[in-house]
C-alpha cells in the first residue's frame, strides 16, 4: 500500500460506479443474473428461507423478482440449506451460524476501511471524502490480502478454541452434566471501565480522538492477551475480559490497573469476578458478568474490585493482597462488601 513506489497518489481515479462494478465482478463470483426466487429454487429452499438467510447476513432483499443475486449466492444458500436437512440442524440454529458471520464480518470490513482510511489521510493530508475515495478504488487490489488474512484468523482461532475445550472439559467426557439449568462456563469476568471518557474527550478532533481510543483498546486487548485472557467486546469507553483461572483473571486486572493507572492519560477502574456465565452471540451473560459491571463502578481510578467469593479464591492462592472495603449497597445487586486486590510489596532486607 505503499503510493510512492506504486506511482498513483492521490490523484488516482476514484470514478465510483465503474470502482464498484469492477469491485462487484472480482468479489462476488459472477454478475447478477437471479432473482430471490430463482436462489430458492437453486437451493431447493422456500423463499422465506432465503430470506432470512440474507437478514441474518445484515443484507436487505429487494422484491422477489428482483435480478440481484449470484450463483455464488446461490451457491451459499444451497450448501447451508444442505447440511441444514443432512445433520438435522434447527432453523434457530442455522440463523445463529449465519448471524455470526454477518454480525462479525459487517463489523469487520468496516474496522478495515476506516484503518485503510485513516492512513490515506493522513498520509497524504487529505480530506476525510478523498481519503474514502481513495481507499474505494484501491480495495480490488487489497481484498486478496485482507480475505487471506480473514481465513487464517478463523482457523487459527477455532483451534485454539478447540484446545481449550479439550483442555478444560475433555476429562468429563461420559461423566454426569450435573444441573442442567446452572450456566455452563466457570470463568473470571472482569471490567476496565475508562474514567471520564466524555471529559477527556469532549475536544478532541476526528484524529486525536481515533489515537486517543486505539491507543486504550490496544494496550487493554495486549494486557488481556499476554496474561491468556481474551476480549469479548468493547463497549465505548469499556472493555470486557474473560479468563479460564481466577490467577489469569487476577493478572489480568492487575495488568490492566497498572497499564492505565491512575496518573495516566486514560486511567481505567478494574473489577474482576469469578463465577458462572452463558457464552451467546459472541458474548457473556450470567450474574458473574453484571456483578462485575457494578464492581467496577465502585472502584477508585488504578485499581481492582473484587466480590468476596472471588476474593477467597485468591486469597487460596497466594501472592496477593486483599483489602475489605466497607459494606456498600450496590445497585442492582444488594449489599456487598468489595475487596480491593493488590500486588504484594516486597520489602528489601537492608529496609529491615
Amino acid at each position: 500500500m505503499d503510493d510512492d513506489e506504486r506511482g498513483d497518489g492521490p490523484e488516482a481515479s476514484t470514478d465510483a460506479d465503474s470502482t464498484v462494478a469492477r469491485l462487484e465482478d472480482q468479489l462476488l463470483g459472477g454478475p447478477r443474473t437471479l432473482s430471490l426466487s430463482d436462489v430458492a429454487a437453486s437451493a431447493g429452499a422456500g423463499i422465506e428461507d432465503v430470506r432470512l438467510f440474507w437478514h441474518a447476513l445484515g443484507l436487505p432483499t429487494l422484491e422477489d423478482g428482483a435480478v440481484a443475486y449470484t450463483e455464488a449466492d446461490a451457491e451459499a444458500v444451497r450448501l447451508l440449506h444442505r447440511a441444514s436437512q443432512t445433520y438435522d440442524v434447527s432453523d434457530r440454529t442455522a440463523v445463529s451460524l449465519v448471524r455470526s458471520i454477518g454480525h462479525t464480518t459487517d463489523r469487520l470490513v468496516l474496522w478495515q476501511v476506516e484503518a485503510l482510511t485513516e492512513h490515506l489521510a493522513q498520509r497524504h493530508d487529505l480530506d476525510d471524502v478523498t481519503a474514502r475515495l481513495l481507499v474505494l478504488d484501491r480495495l480490488s487490489e487489497i481484498a486478496p490480502l485482507l480475505e487471506h488474512q480473514l481465513v487464517h484468523a478463523w482457523r487459527r482461532q477455532l483451534a485454539a478454541l478447540a484446545a481449550r475445550i479439550a483442555a478444560e472439559f475433555g476429562s468429563a467426557r461420559g461423566r454426569p452434566s450435573g444441573d442442567d439449568d446452572e450456566l455452563p462456563l466457570a470463568r473470571a469476568v472482569g471490567f476496565a471501565d475508562m474514567v471520564s471518557f466524555t471529559k477527556r474527550t469532549a475536544r478532541l478532533g476526528a484524529h486525536e480522538l481515533a489515537d486517543f481510543v486505539q491507543h486504550f483498546e490496544t494496550g487493554a486487548r495486549d494486557v488481556v492477551t499476554n496474561n491468556g485472557g481474551r476480549v469479548v467486546k468493547t463497549i465505548g469507553d469499556a472493555v470486557l475480559f474473560v479468563a479460564d483461572d481466577v490467577r489469569a483473571g487476577a493478572e489480568i486486572a492487575l495488568g490492566l490497573a497498572d497499564r492505565f493507572h491512575a496518573g495516566a492519560p486514560t486511567p481505567v477502574r478494574v473489577s474482576c469476578v469469578w463465577g458462572r456465565v452463558l457464552s451467546r452471540f459472541g458474548d457473556v451473560f450470567g450474574p458473574t458478568v453484571n456483578v462485575a459491571a457494578r464492581l467496577t463502578e465502585e472502584a477508585e481510578p488504578g485499581t481492582v474490585l473484587l466480590d468476596p467469593g472471588t476474593a477467597a479464591e485468591v486469597r487460596a492462592l497466594g501472592g496477593y493482597h486483599l483489602v475489605e472495603l466497607t459494606d456498600r449497597e450496590i445497585e442492582g445487586i444488594g449489599p456487598l462488601r468489595p475487596v480491593r486486590l493488590e500486588r504484594v510489596r516486597l520489602r528489601l532486607a537492608h529496609e529491615d
